[in-house]
């Protein structure tokens, strides 16, 4: 795995400390001198962190700890500011053209006296206690860079995604499965062929070429696509599989009616299944969702991908099909593609493809390592540039033969702060998860992410989807689905991607989940500030999470009106709530308290049917969903 790399919200602070030093009201409050020098130590440390980051990429355990502290305090005096912000835009709206509301105000118990008696010891030792943290970095020698925050690079406006997720190369693999599944000098009515590779090779997407193509299509009565992933549940996988059969989402059931129901759909049927992505290495379990398949017609298929050969040798009852790496010519195809405007490298530029092929040797072969790095050669225009990213940053690498992840994580590096937070962000929802670029923009805009550039007159929902076609042009995203107006509305993330995006958010970003048996997967940590929650319960630990900002959990999680007190009686900093399909009859009044809630759905309630008057108190609110 890689090392935990940078995720300080300095760009947050300090834009929220303009914010407060343009308001009045908070002038009034006399917080000018403590917001003025907490600006100044934060401007300072921001000028750090590019340095520091580099240091902590290299495995700097000392540079780690102190980030760590840093990222902490940095959190914490967000959160502080978010406050006093919040404070502003309120006594702001009550006092608006109204000077007996001003002296109301003042005589009331939110005296700006009184508050700034309460704030100013707060910011101060806030400041105190971040320049202590500063203290250490001279320790570490770190230099001033400061860090990118431009979106898009020099980009030009000619790409085109098709040409990113173009497949090369596979053509032979393609007919040489396809020729097995077609095969019927086989002895079982259901043969299962397993395609074996790494990570990033390539295996979903020879298996989809493979699934639409026109000689499968006719060939087989039934064809069905299922993602696997991690979680080996057999009652879920059931599921997707009559999903898949059936177009329709089945209602809950016990195990046997599942079954039974299945068993109606394929019995008797020549099908094809893909289950992609399969990790199960317990025989066991494979043989119990055996059972349950064998009974297709004669010739019926099952393609099995998979990264493990434990997994082939114990599903496959024909030889694995193992996937090996582009060859020289078709990577360097791969990599113009992404690397030069309509694929086709300059004529004055032909020097470039000697440096070109000498970086591909990094690259394995393997087209989602080919792809990010083609993406990020895009910004270098020369060959200067590139021979510069060959020695100077590519030659760090250390990489086994079949370990891509270090050079994933080399374009993560390059990504501006901003998209890094985004990225990470991702981390919260599960493998194969479909995003809906409309909500993953929202979430970004309640943590802050999305930056309203100087001089433009743009909304943060169009920053915001610049980020996202951003992400999806350097493929940190894959597989986008457009409307009929050719616009993206959906993506997906590969799941060395998703590996990634876990790596660099570290213990800030945290999965609870109560269906896998390790403590680590059933726990909050204390510096966690995003919770997504995947089982049947919500975990004890959860009511303890003081200092969290998003909570998410998906519909199978038992959640009542007693579950959603305790949220929001301990998590007073939520800037994300997440609260559909829970069933809720009732919201507790208690929900005015979330004053930092920027994101708040409510989706499908049914039963819901009255809103609390104490809403009306969120006013950093952005979206509500109903």
């Amino acid at each position: 795995m890689a090392e935990q790399l940078l995720l300080v919200p300095a760009e947050q602070i300090i834009e929220t400390l303009g914010s407060l030093a343009a308001n009045k009201i908070a002038l009034l409050w006399g917080l000018k001198d403590e917001l003025q020098s907490l600006t100044d130590t934060v401007s300072t440390i921001k000028d750090l962190l590019l340095d520091a980051e580099e240091k902590n990429a290299a495995g700097d355990p000392a540079v780690r700890r102190w980030l760590g502290r840093l990222e902490d305090a940095m959190y914490d005096a967000d959160d502080l500011l978010d406050a006093v912000s919040t404070e502003a835009l309120r006594r702001e709206i009550l006092t608006r053209d109204d000077k007996a509301k001003q002296v109301r105000v003042f005589f009331s118990k939110s005296n700006q006296l009184l508050y700034r008696l309460k704030m100013a010891p707060k910011i101060k030792a806030m400041r105190e206690r971040l320049h202590a943290i500063d203290a250490y970095r001279e320790r570490f020698h770190l230099k001033v860079r400061p860090m990118e925050t431009s979106v898009g690079g020099n980009r030009g406006n000619t790409h085109s995604f098709v040409r990113a997720e173009a497949v090369i190369g596979r053509d032979d693999d393609k007919k040489a499965v396809i020729h097995r599944l077609l095969d019927s000098n086989v002895e079982d009515n259901v043969s299962i062929l397993p395609i074996v590779a790494i990570g990033g090779l390539g295996k979903t997407t020879l298996a989809q070429l493979i699934f639409y193509d026109d000689q499968i299509q006719n060939h087989f009565q039934l064809k069905m696509w299922v993602c696997v992933s991690d979680a080996f549940h057999i009652k879920n996988i059931v599921e997707k599989i009559l999903e898949a059969a059936t177009d329709q989402k089945p209602e809950p059931a016990e195990m046997n009616t599942l079954v039974r129901k299945l068993k109606k759909e394929i019995d008797g049927k020549k099908y094809l299944l893909v289950l992609d992505d399969v990790w199960n290495e317990d025989y066991g379990k494979w043989s119990e969702l055996k059972v349950v398949l064998m009974g297709g017609a004669s010739g019926s298929k099952i393609l099995v991908t998979t990264r493990s050969e434990i997994v082939a040798r114990i599903s496959g009852t024909v030889q694995s099909y193992f996937l090996k790496g582009l060859k020289e010519d078709e990577s360097w195809s791969l990599l113009k593609q992404l690397a030069f405007e309509k694929g086709q490298e300059p004529e004055e530029t032909s020097s470039m493809a000697a440096v070109g092929r000498e970086i591909l040797k990094k690259c394995s072969g393997v087209p989602l390592a080919i792809r990010t790095i083609g993406s990020l050669l895009r910004f270098k225009n020369s060959e200067a540039e590139w021979s510069s990213f060959k020695e100077n940053e590519l030659s760090q690498i250390r990489q086994n033969e079949n370990d891509i992840f270090p050079t994933l994580k080399l374009s993560y590096y390059h990504l501006p702060s901003h998209l890094k937070h985004c990225f990470a962000y991702c981390s919260l929802f599960p493998k194969d998860y479909e995003f809906d670029k409309l909500i993953l923009v929202q979430l970004w805009m309640a943590q802050g992410f999305v930056k309203s550039c100087d001089g433009h007159n743009r909304c943060l929902e169009e920053v915001g989807n610049d980020y996202f076609m951003d992400l999806l042009w350097r493929s940190f995203f894959q597989k986008a689905r457009k409307d009929e107006f050719d616009n993206v509305i959906t993506c997906k993330m590969h799941d060395l991607m998703h590996d990634l995006a876990i790596s660099v958010a570290g213990s800030l970003i945290t999965t609870i989940d109560d269906t896998i048996l390790d403590d680590k997967k059933r726990s909050l940590y204390e510096r966690t500030r995003h919770v997504s929650v995947v089982g049947s319960s919500i975990t004890t630990s959860l009511y303890k999470a003081s200092r969290i900002r998003t909570f998410l959990c998906d519909y199978l999680t038992v959640f009542n009106i007693l579950d959603c007190e305790a949220i929001i009686s301990s998590s007073k900093f939520l800037r994300v709530l997440d609260l559909h399909r829970r069933n809720l009859e009732l919201l507790p009044s208690s929900i005015g308290k979330l004053k930092h809630l920027r994101y708040f759905d409510l989706t499908c309630n049914e039963n819901l049917k009255k809103l609390p008057n104490s809403i009306s108190r969120l006013q950093n609110l952005q979206t509500l969903k109903l």
